[in-house]
């Protein structure tokens, strides 16, 4: 049970200085020129794709949900605002009352994105929607780049489960997001506790090195663990020789021992080994467990190893070297006056140097050629084409300020194994390349 994603058990404190300061003398400035109450339209999306990526895949959507919901400003926050002088007191008395009433929309969590992508639509009064820039890319950007990362090692894996284990690597509370995220790419498991309490991911683990130095022999560590956590257990075997450690282990064990880890030396050869002296010793059925500063292209090459599971930290909690998306959060399109019934206008920057935006609100819908494959991004403002309509990509997630979407984490990982299955086959390749499939853009303003 996916709990937190329900609403449960933990509260999310609030998340209303998650920001940063010129959202808030934009917000003042905007009040005291009349602005602030025109109905505007901000759209998250990226420009490219990191280099040699064949597609995105969105993750965090639940926690933008949970981090909209909990934008509060309280007596404190408030106090220091003030006291810094951050923004005046007309600003505070608007601040203390704030409470997102606004819509939004986005590609459901688990699909996969392109260049160009509206990923969320946020639609409000200008003053509501600017302030959730920061929360929402932060959120946004962390967790697309752990989740696309994911995706290529899972896709690399072939079906062998992967088991997330980079708290050590990064930021304690980034660890959660992450390992959050590695589920949603197609992690099966995270060794983080906090993770599996606060998202309901199953967790795993049984000991480190520590624990066979801790001993007087290593026969004595295995027999302790054994003995505490069942012969089902995970032996760790390579502390000193991995041939007497096998050896050992299943003398302990039995031929049912659960699992051997291998965390060092060549894995693609010890994995061989390792394999066969299990299988002369009667452990058929023992699996191999190799970890060690595993990417998705060290899974790759152990495609052919006697390998039942990878554990990876340090290259997925970092994106496997692309640790954000590039997502921006612009202002698409606002009425020209405070009038509820005011027509929005497009709106869009202007800029030589590759960071020019598109204006307008915009869809989104997938386009498939002849045998149910991907073949285009097709963006567009106004009419969605006919044979578009059941392709659409935005789901609503937020109805004046109501949350109406939320979903277990399970849900957001099986979209995403469905969405990459509906790629091209040159999507799962590690190689270099273009976004897999183009983005196509109709109806757009001139001039964008």
């Amino acid at each position: 049970m996916n709990t937190a994603d329900l609403g449960l058990p933990v509260e999310v404190p609030s998340t209303a200085l998650f920001t940063d300061q010129y959202e808030l003398t934009m917000l003042q400035a905007a009040l005291k020129a009349g602005t602030a109450e025109r109905r505007s339209v901000f759209e998250v999306f990226t420009r490219r794709l990191p280099h040699g990526r064949r597609y995105g895949v969105v993750a965090g959507t639940g926690r933008v949900l949970d981090a909209v919901t909990n934008f509060r400003f309280d007596a404190a926050m408030l106090a220091f605002l003030g006291e810094r002088g951050i923004v005046d007191e007309p600003t505070l008395k608007w601040l203390a009352d704030y409470r997102f009433q606004g819509d939004i929309w986005g590609y459901p969590e688990g699909e996969v994105y392109f260049p160009g992508s509206p990923l969320l639509r946020v639609e409000g009064s200008f003053a509501e929607c600017v302030l959730l820039e920061t929360v929402i890319l932060s959120i946004l950007n962390h967790d697309s780049a752990i989740a696309a990362a994911a995706s290529r090692m899972s896709s690399a894996a072939g079906g062998r489960p992967l088991i997330e284990m980079g708290a050590r690597r990064t930021h304690e509370l980034a660890a959660v997001a992450a390992a959050r995220a590695a589920y949603v790419g197609g992690f099966a498991t995270t060794s983080d506790l906090a993770a599996g309490f606060r998202y309901g991911i199953p967790t795993v683990g049984t000991s480190a090195h520590a624990f066979t130095l801790l001993h007087d022999q290593e026969r004595d560590a295995f027999r302790a663990q054994v003995d505490a956590l069942g012969a089902d257990t995970t032996l760790l075997v390579d502390t000193y020789d991995v041939a007497e450690a096998v050896r050992t282990a299943v003398e302990v064990a039995g031929p049912g021992l659960g699992a051997v880890r291998i965390d060092s030396g060549d894995l693609l050869l010890v994995a061989h080994r390792v394999r066969q002296q299990l299988d002369d010793l009667g452990a058929t059925d023992t699996r191999i467990v190799v970890t060690s500063d595993l990417d998705e292209y060290a899974i790759a090459s152990l495609a052919a190893a006697p390998v039942d599971a990878y554990g990876v930290g340090t290259q997925l909690v970092t994106g496997s070297g692309h640790p954000t998306c590039s997502m921006v959060y612009k202002l698409v399109a606002r009425a020209e006056s405070a009038d509820p019934a005011a027509e929005l206008v497009p709106v869009a920057k202007k800029s030589s140097g590759g960071k020019t935006s598109i204006g307008g609100r915009k869809w989104a819908a997938r386009r498939l050629d002849k045998y149910g494959v991907a073949e285009a991004e097709v963006v567009g403002t106004g009419a969605v084409p006919d044979e578009l309509a059941d392709r659409q990509l935005l789901v609503e997630l937020v109805k004046g300020g109501e949350v109406v979407a939320r979903e277990p984490l399970d849900a957001a990982r099986e979209r995403h194994i469905a969405a990459r299955g509906n790629l091209p086959l040159s999507a799962t390749q590690l190689s270099r390349g273009e976004p897999v499939i183009p983005t196509e853009y109709l109806n757009v303003p001139s001039g964008s």
